[in-house]
């Protein structure tokens, strides 16, 4: 039966509903778009295992540096004081979440306002127009931070590019104890009376200080993005050599290749050094929990990093060199191999490297030579890693294997230089950063 035609008011009552769902729904989705809530968020400790970038995205990893210890002189914290932490991304992404601590606080730290934004140039406490975004955490602005413990803010739009420093802020309004921070950052960030969070001018910040404090991660949504890599070492990786804010550790130069190097996988870089970090024990100075051992802090500066899918650790040194000596040279492979089968249980890779020249440092005494030969004999027989790269031939003087080829040392004898740190990332097959971790060693 043929059904007869709606009345005239009663096709325009439809039409109108039909045009308010439109409306909302196009409503919903220029609010999702335009807020800063951002996308999923996914937790660090999520990895993907595909190697082919997500065309959705996925979040990653795009800076970070180790929570060494707490710093000397900071017993009331800085009270009343902006921190503005210059940092240096090694992934592009469309959005970005940071990841502040108080590991090494003795009280709760309250952080009230915090920002993240973009420099206005490289190394600069000014920020880009329009681009500060003020950081929340669980949708406030307030935050307190457990002595011991960190936090993750929630998700900001920002474009983020290659060429980007991104400045870090926090305010905290009271005293809160001895600072956690990274001591050998090799980039100035600075200090400012009052809370200047939101102040993109870089006039009030007219303090320089070469360390990071509180800020420990930095990561972006990313729809280019394959993972991350984190380099677990010691000064060697930290680059305490390396030229103040130029960006030359051989991380830096290493993120470079994965950024243009056609095949390469395209992984961000996640630097994880600190200057006198050993394989086996931790403590510096009269401390016992600054500085933690690389096995002490594998599952926090490695497995919790957000999509992690391969390591390279470049550690041992300082078991021999530092008090008390490691003169076993089976102890530091066994510790290596530790550091190995913790990686596998997450199905990681591990790319370990040799252990490099240090004749004619302060202090070094013959005897520890042999232990380092000892050591890197274990490392090239291929039983310790899943792949090598080896940093002592490649910064080896041919004339003298026990010491730094002197283009390559920056003049102590035992860190690189600038064009040390380049070759170091040149030497690295960024082949063996791909695929699964081996079956077995």
């Amino acid at each position: 039966m043929k059904r007869s035609p709606l009345p005239r008011g009663a096709a325009y009552a439809v039409l109108a509903a039909l045009a308010a769902v439109v409306i909302a729904v196009s409503t919903a989705i220029f609010v999702g778009v335009g807020s800063n809530d951002g996308p999923p968020a996914a937790q660090p400790h999520e990895a993907r295992r595909s190697a082919a970038p997500a065309a959705a995205g996925s979040w990653v990893g795009s800076w970070s540096t180790s929570p060494s210890s707490a710093e000397p002189g900071t017993d009331r914290g800085f009270p009343g004081q902006t921190i503005r932490n210059v940092v240096h991304p090694t992934i592009a992404g469309t959005s970005a979440r940071v990841q502040l601590s108080n590991l090494h606080g003795t009280q709760p730290l309250t952080i009230s306002h915090s920002s993240l934004g973009l420099a206005a140039t490289p190394g600069s406490a000014t920020a880009a127009p329009g681009s500060l975004r003020p950081l929340t955490f669980g949708g406030r602005p307030v935050v307190t931070i457990p002595a011991g413990q960190a936090v993750t803010s929630d998700p900001v739009r920002l474009g983020i590019g290659y060429a980007s420093d991104l400045l870090v802020s926090t305010y905290s309004p009271t005293p809160s104890g001895p600072v956690t921070f990274h001591p050998h950052a090799r980039q100035i960030s600075y200090l400012a009376h009052g809370d200047q969070t939101q102040e993109a001018g870089g006039a009030p910040y007219a303090t320089k200080t070469a360390y990071w404090r509180y800020v420990t991660a930095v990561d972006v949504w990313s729809t280019e993005a394959q993972g991350a890599v984190v380099a677990l070492g010691d000064s060697i990786t930290d680059g305490i050599s390396a030229t103040m804010g130029a960006n030359h550790r051989w991380t830096d130069f290493l993120a470079s290749r994965l950024r243009s190097e056609p095949g390469a996988p395209r992984y961000s870089v996640l630097n994880e050094g600190i200057s006198g970090n050993r394989v086996l024990l931790g403590g510096m100075g009269s401390s016992l929990t600054d500085n933690p051992s690389g096995l002490q802090r594998f599952d926090r500066d490695v497995l919790a990093r957000a999509d992690v899918r391969a390591v390279v650790v470049e550690l041992g040194v300082n078991d021999i060199l530092r008090s008390p000596r490691q003169m076993d040279p089976d102890r530091i492979v066994a510790g290596l191999r530790a550091l190995v089968d913790r990686a596998h249980a997450r199905g990681l890779r591990v790319v370990g490297s040799t252990l490099t020249p240090f004749a004619g440092h302060v202090g070094v005494d013959p005897e520890q030579e042999p232990v380092r030969q000892a050591v890197n004999s274990q490392i090239r027989t291929g039983r310790v890693f899943d792949d090598l790269v080896d940093f002592d031939l490649a910064l080896r003087d041919p004339a003298d294997p026990q010491r730094l080829l002197p283009a390559y040392d920056c003049g102590d004898h035992l860190h690189p230089s600038d064009e040390g740190y380049r070759v170091m990332a040149d030497t690295l097959d960024l082949d063996t950063l791909k695929g699964e971790a081996s079956a077995a060693l």
